[in-house]
């Protein structure tokens, strides 16, 4: 049986992951506090504890949708993100599509997705998961030791470290599509 949430607590998730947004977009992700995210949406800290454990799971709400709707245009959209590309064509494009992710949501990945918990969060499970068959159906030598180097260079500390030297969305695209494009295959 599916519980509604009840009024309070909607009005509550709505005004902290509002303020989380600002918060987070204002200045450095990584140093926002649950003690700021709390006084930011004006309600108290065991409120916001009840709901989330730390600034990592108000920032993983808040880049979900987000996520979400890459994964399902990788599933289901069309070519080359989604099926019937050829799999450098969908490695490619999903590089192109993750660019843009964090062009626009960066620093909602950089609060949940830093260091040690990139690889527990469930998106990048999808992305690895995504790149080891286009790397499987490529045929490229040894996927499984291949997929997490293809991933890092789109580590958000990475992508914010190049936007910040002044590389631009298409620069990095292009790069990363020249990456796909020399993939050893058997």
């Amino acid at each position: 049986m599916e519980t509604r949430e009840r009024a309070d607590a909607a009005r509550n998730r709505a005004k902290v992951l509002s303020a989380a947004a600002e918060l987070f977009a204002a200045g450095d992700p990584r140093s926002v506090t649950m003690e700021d995210i709390a006084r930011a949406a004006d309600i108290g800290r065991g409120t916001l504890y009840r709901r989330y454990p730390d600034v990592a799971s108000v920032a993983a709400a808040l880049l979900d949708e987000h996520e979400r709707r890459l994964q399902e245009e990788l599933l289901h959209g069309a070519p080359p993100l989604g099926p019937g590309a050829p799999p450098i064509e969908r490695l490619t494009a999903f590089y192109a599509a993750l660019v843009d992710l964090l062009d626009a949501h960066g620093h909602l990945v950089l609060g949940a997705e830093t260091g040690q918990k990139r690889f527990t969060v469930g998106a990048y499970g999808f992305w690895r998961a995504h790149v080891l068959v286009l790397l499987r159906e490529s045929r490229a030598a040894d996927p499984e030791a291949l997929v997490d180097s293809l991933l890092a260079p789109l580590a958000p500390e990475v992508f914010l470290q190049q936007r910040a030297q002044g590389v631009t969305p298409d620069r990095i695209k292009a790069a990363l599509g020249r990456l796909a494009s020399v993939l050893p295959v058997t």
